[in-house]
């Protein structure tokens, strides 16, 4: 999305906690030979799926619950995706929209299968009270219909999440300037290409406008590829695991820079190797890596937007 790219790029050239190492990227792009491992969506088999229009209402509660998994040690997206994937299973009727606006913490605790609070518990019920009272006021309940009235364009359906769901509205202020980036929208998207394959609910003209998602793991990924290089107070917050304040100079430039370096990396593919990859390829590639080492130190914030 275009807003996204050109803030990520004003940040990145104005950054002082957080740069982008050019010359790491050729390294890591030299590398790899332009071959960027092809990530399935579902890898791990923990998502929702019936081909229907269900599958966008899952889709679009799990991505609007999709945020901030620590303090707690032991949650993370997996358990999110297969405890609503569980719960479908068991009730379809489980995220109607007329049920979202009135689920309690004990309420989506059960939903999940989790046995204590989740962590920012009060958000995520706000944000699922919100999902379901604009759900019902403006798209007849279906999130389904959020994705037809886009007309198959990425951009235009995250013009319509941001407008209708201000939970959606990821964006902050950085040395006076408004920085967009939309990590839970732009995810929403990739997941409905991802899981239709690019056909029906998933197929978008412009699927090419979205960047990466900003989030704790992708930073973490370029920061052990030395493509993000920290200052050295940042350094320490990160590797000692203290917060990194929502907002804060810092917070904004790690989101930023990492959408900026990946984008990039991909111009560089395509200059080298003629390669046009998608950056929910990237994207992918780098999430996966890093889930597969979680011992890589990643920055801690309190979050609603990732």
């Amino acid at each position: 999305m275009e807003a996204v790219r050109a803030s990520a790029a004003w940040v990145a050239s104005r950054s002082s906690h957080v740069k982008v190492d050019m010359l790491e990227i050729e390294k890591a792009v030299d590398k790899i030979q332009g071959n960027v491992p092809k990530i399935e969506w579902d890898f791990e088999g923990i998502h929702y799926f019936d081909d229907g229009p269900l599958t966008v209402q899952y889709l679009f509660v799990l991505d609007a619950l999709n945020f901030c998994f620590w303090p707690d040690k032991d949650l993370t997206y997996d358990n999110l995706a297969s405890g609503l994937k569980l719960a479908l299973e068991k009730d379809k009727t489980a995220l109607d929209a007329d049920r979202l606006k009135n689920y309690t913490g004990p309420q989506l605790r059960e939903l999940l299968n989790w046995p204590r609070p989740l962590p920012i518990e009060e958000e995520r019920v706000r944000l699922l009270h919100e999902v379901g009272l604009e759900l019902e006021r403006s798209f007849g309940g279906s999130a389904a219909n959020l994705v037809k009235s886009a007309g198959n364009s990425a951009a235009s359906l995250i013009e319509l999440i941001t407008r209708h769901f201000p939970g959606f509205r990821d964006h902050s202020l950085y040395k006076g300037h408004q920085v967009f980036l939309y990590k839970r929208a732009q995810i929403f998207v990739a997941d409905l290409w991802g899981a239709f394959k690019g056909q029906n609910y998933g197929e978008f003209d412009d699927i090419n406008s979205i960047t990466i998602f900003a989030d704790y793991i992708v930073p973490a990924v370029l920061r052990e590829l030395g493509i993000l290089k920290y200052e050295s107070n940042l350094c320490c917050s990160i590797d000692s695991n203290r917060e990194v304040v929502s907002g804060s100079e810092e917070e904004v430039e790690i989101r930023a820079c990492s959408v900026h370096a990946v984008e990039k990396m991909r111009e560089l593919i395509n200059k080298k190797f003629g390669k046009q990859l998608l950056s929910i390829d990237l994207d992918l590639w780098l999430w996966s890596v890093g889930v597969q080492n979680m011992a890589l130190s990643h920055h801690r914030t309190l979050s609603i937007y990732y």
